[in-house]
């Protein structure tokens, strides 16, 4: 028998096989859990391994085993070859990426799990009323923008709690996006977390965090931590709703900024970039591009914000902002790729 398994193919549910998973949603978590708890994903993903060796090196009954991978399989996380009627001569293996996506979205450290402290059950089970306007998150809740220093605190602390992919995608392309001695401002920069990482990457670059003055304190707080001097990682207090940018800077970043503001807001901050940039300056803007992976991953703030009618999380095809970079005078305006994409531009 050959050791190669077929490639994976999956097949989007059908309505009916979706429900169905939704329904036995907190059943599906526990059997994922469980996997990634046990070490099933380790082998699973490389694979193919026979439920025979599963079950020996793990002390499982097989008959009970055969099941429990049903579930995976169920979901599409896994992929079942059986030549025989023998339950320990199937073969299997995960879908590519599965216990990094596990430890991402069910690991201790998920964002999802940072998520669960937002009042999301003010809503549950209420839906109707609140779509007809009758019902709606109460601002000690959540408030759009943040006005107490609890909530922003809160706020930037989530928003930098799912920073991960970003990094990642900025790592990538270190090389291209930072000559030497450049200075960064971070539009809309949160507590300074990503500056943060950034220079602790890159020691020729300086970063300053554009931001509201309620967040200064928070950028300190990062500053401190990390042991940066201001004049690496420095603050300006701002409104960009009122202000024009801060000009002396090779590059502006937007990084999950522009998506929270109408299509004219956004663009009009696209054109701020460019009257506040240089020549030769770019513009960095890494966003919640819409994709179906990415509405499932924004799939909580899409229900939390249906009962908040202050903020509107716009999730647009990347085209949008490379028309409006264009339409703003940027040129050269393509798209880096990573676990987020990030469009950069150039004024000319």
């Amino acid at each position: 028998m050959s050791s190669q398994m077929p490639p994976f193919t999956r097949e989007a549910p059908s309505p009916r096989a979706l429900l169905h998973l939704l329904f036995n949603g907190a059943r599906a978590l526990d059997v994922v859990e469980t996997a990634l708890k046990l070490g099933l994903l380790d082998a699973l993903e490389p694979g193919p391994v026979t439920l025979g060796e599963l079950s020996a090196k793990h002390g499982f009954v097989p008959k009970r085993l055969y099941k429990f991978l049903d579930c995976l399989e169920s979901l599409g996380l896994v992929q079942r070859e059986q030549t025989s009627d023998a339950l320990e001569a199937a073969r299997y293996r995960g879908v590519p990426g599965l216990r990094a996506a596990a430890e991402a979205v069910l690991g201790p450290k998920s964002l999802e799990r940072d998520r669960e402290k937002y009042d999301w059950k003010a809503l549950h089970g209420r839906l109707p009323e609140t779509l007809r306007g009758e019902h709606s998150m109460s601002a000690t809740s959540f408030d759009w923008p943040p006005r107490t220093p609890e909530q922003v605190e809160g706020f930037e602390a989530s928003m930098a709690a799912g920073l991960g992919p970003i990094l990642e995608t900025f790592r990538a392309h270190a090389g291209t996006l930072w000559p030497s001695g450049s200075r960064l401002l971070d539009v809309g920069g949160g507590d300074g977390t990503l500056a943060e990482h950034l220079l602790r990457q890159h020691p020729a670059l300086s970063v300053d965090v554009y931001n509201l003055p309620a967040t200064e304190a928070l950028v300190a707080r990062t500053r401190e931590r990390a042991g940066l001097s201001d004049q690496r990682m420095g603050f300006v207090g701002g409104d960009f709703l009122q202000e024009p940018l801060p000009r002396g800077y090779d590059a502006l970043s937007f990084v999950r900024v522009l998506h929270d503001w109408p299509a004219e807001v956004a663009r009009s901050l696209m054109q701020a970039a460019f009257t506040a940039l240089p020549s030769g300056g770019r513009v960095l803007i890494c966003e919640e591009f819409r994709t179906p992976e990415r509405l499932a991953a924004q799939f909580f703030w899409s229900y939390f914000l249906i009962g908040v009618d202050t903020c509107v999380s716009r999730l647009r095809e990347v085209e949008f902002y490379l028309e409006a970079l264009t339409a703003a005078g940027f040129t050269h305006a393509h798209v880096l790729p990573g676990p987020f994409e990030l469009v950069v531009a150039t004024k000319p």
